[in-house]
């Protein structure tokens, strides 16, 4: 049975929680001094910590991974965030135990090429959505213990082929590429678990098992990055930099000394198939690395490699080499405001074809209850990724331009729940031999209601 968006909100509700639209990231104290900044944070944890019972002063309010690190600096998989990021979410405590839930819900009506002047656009109804379920204690004095749980209803509220994005490429529905879509979330899109053992407090060794989960490949995944919160859109260079956030079949080595950790994983290179309900067959066929350096608070940088055997279905011949270099960053300016922003490039090579590129550049901008954000990409899109007949085309790569340009504002609180409203409207433009399919220049636009959980940090 099809699930009506109209229900999804009393679906939330019935869980009793819910989360952030940062496809990972964060939870909620209750401290009534707290202000919102890194520092204050991590002093009002500290405190909190030392009023607890003996039992509960066990109870781990740190990273996921890493005993001796803020939780704001949690991203998704085992990426990093700033320190001074901004946490979304729920936390509560059970004996020697931490939870926490997130997640993001956007109901909306979005329409690509309003103006008609192409082929490829498409409008719909529907609701792009994720909830994750999250914990971790202590083993031992040293040993960390963690758990992460992420489901999507994407499948009920976008249909197999999922939502009309303009320019979007990346798996396929009924045996056919999906272009110009973006393609719904499994059902499962993470469990995995993981152990970290801590030599000092500059040093940590961890290990992360996840079927489904992320390797140590790009920066934190979009719907995780305070940047990119308040759009419910995936980037379409998604496949350049965090295609890989849902992999069957992942484990990761990491090991942190001071402002730098180092990874390696092993995964499954094939991208999830149609049936987004089940489990598809792992086969460790793949390998990444990835180096992270944090030097403050305020950024998160990495660069990593991915060697990636046949990740698309529908090009079962073709691995990929993906680079991938980005820098995050995140400024609190007072209580309930700051600025975050994301730059990233992202470099995918085939053997036979050339290189293809992606740049992003997003940020946004929050002042209490409005919230501002803009997002601009550029990124070679080949003959093939766009599904293009290739004798009627001379070129090889077409660089797509996309600028985007939203706003948020909260309506009302449901108890720990935010109820926002909001809309965008993006602009994109590409080489003139295209404009028989797309028009020129052609816009997009969307209106939503969003539901997600308070600010914690």
């Amino acid at each position: 049975m099809k699930l009506k968006p109209v229900m999804l909100p009393l679906l939330l509700i019935g869980l009793g929680y819910s989360a952030n639209a940062q496809h990972e990231t964060h939870p909620t104290v209750k401290t009534d001094s707290l202000k919102k900044t890194s520092d204050t944070a991590k002093t009002a944890m500290d405190h909190s910590m030392h009023g607890r019972s003996k039992m509960q002063s066990d109870v781990p309010m740190s990273h996921a991974y890493s005993l001796n690190l803020p939780m704001q600096r949690n991203g998704s998989g085992t990426s990093w965030l700033p320190d001074a990021s901004p946490m979304y979410g729920l936390m509560f405590h059970a004996k020697k135990w931490m939870y926490m839930l997130h997640g993001n819900i956007a109901l909306r009506y979005t329409k690509q090429d309003i103006g008609d002047k192409g082929s490829r656009g498409g409008d719909q109804f529907d609701a792009p959505n994720w909830f994750m379920f999250m914990g971790q204690r202590k083993v031992g004095q040293k040993g960390l213990f963690h758990f992460s749980s992420m489901l999507s209803l994407d499948r009920l509220t976008e249909g197999g082929a999922g939502y009309p994005l303009l320019f979007q490429t990346g798996e396929s529905w009924k045996g056919q590429p999906l272009v110009d879509r973006q393609h719904p979330h499994d059902l499962f899109s993470e469990l995995s678990v993981g152990y970290t053992y801590s030599f000092s407090k500059k040093s940590d060794l961890s290990l992360y098992l996840g079927y489904p989960g992320e390797p140590a490949l790009g920066s934190a995944a979009f719907m995780h990055r305070p940047s990119s919160l308040s759009n419910p859109d995936a980037p379409i260079s998604h496949h350049w930099n965090d295609g890989t956030h849902i992999t069957f079949g992942v484990a990761t080595v990491g090991y942190r000394y001071d402002k730098f950790k180092i990874e390696a994983s092993s995964f499954t290179g094939r991208e999830p198939d149609e049936n987004r309900f089940d489990f598809d067959k792992p086969r460790f066929d793949s390998y990444s690395a990835r180096l992270s350096f944090n030097p403050n608070k305020n950024w998160a940088l990495q660069v990593s490699q991915g060697w990636i055997k046949s990740p698309e279905s529908m090009h079962a011949g073709e691995n990929v080499n993906r680079t991938i270099a980005s820098v995050i960053y995140a400024l609190p300016l007072g209580e309930e405001k700051s600025i975050n922003a994301t730059a990233l490039w992202g470099l995918n090579k085939t053997k036979g074809h050339e290189g293809e590129n992606a740049i992003l550049i997003e940020g946004a901008y929050r002042n209490q209850k409005w919230s501002l954000y803009s997002r601009y990409e550029w990124v070679q899109k080949s003959v093939e990724e766009l599904n293009l007949a290739e004798p009627a085309y001379n070129e090889h790569l077409f660089g797509v331009n996309a600028f985007t340009l939203g706003v948020n504002y909260d309506l009302f609180q449901l108890k720990k729940f935010r109820t926002a409203v909001g809309g965008q409207v993006s602009f994109y433009n590409t080489n003139a031999a295209l404009n028989n399919l797309y028009g020129k220049n052609p816009m997009a636009g969307q209106v939503f209601f969003r539901i997600y959980p308070g600010l914690m940090f």
